[in-house]
């Protein structure tokens, strides 16, 4: 397992990157590292999501679609937790904003999401799973540069 206690995922240094031009910074080794494990939280936060979703649909007979919201607020809230201890350690944002400019991230992705989702559906023969792959994958990307660089200022 690689070792991220180096300076290179912590705050970035004052007067160093913090200079350079935004897509340097975004290109960094530092925010790769971070992109990292950003991946490996988001998946992992996305599985227990469809979890709840399941346990839900399948166990109390829940609507799919209010099981649907609230598999993700729980998979956003988890998602947010280690964001803030693993990801974006370090930051000065405070616990309160910081999650509620994550789920308003979250909810600028679901849009995203669903936009391109249901374009990709109606004008191409991409199958239905792949498709929701490739969105998640932009999506991501996307949320994950909103919370870098305005969320937790960590870029």
């Amino acid at each position: 397992m690689a070792d991220f206690s180096s300076r290179e995922d912590g705050p970035p240094p004052v007067g160093g990157e913090a200079h350079k031009s935004a897509l340097a910074r975004l290109w960094s080794l530092r925010a790769g590292a971070m992109l990292w494990r950003n991946t490996v939280a988001s998946s992992a936060a996305f599985v227990i999501g469809l979890g709840v979703l399941w346990l839900l649909v399948e166990w109390t007979g829940m609507d799919e679609v209010a099981a649907a919201g609230i598999g993700f607020v729980t998979a956003n809230t988890l998602h947010y937790g280690l964001s803030r201890t693993w990801i974006f350690r370090g930051t000065e944002r405070g616990r309160a904003t910081g999650y509620a400019l994550f789920l308003i991230n979250a909810a600028v992705g679901l849009v995203v999401t669903m936009t391109l989702y249901a374009a990709i559906l109606e004008f191409t023969a991409i199958h239905y799973l792949v498709a929701r792959v490739l969105v998640s994958l932009v999506a991501g990307l996307m949320v994950f540069v909103l919370n870098a660089v305005f969320n937790f200022r960590q870029i």
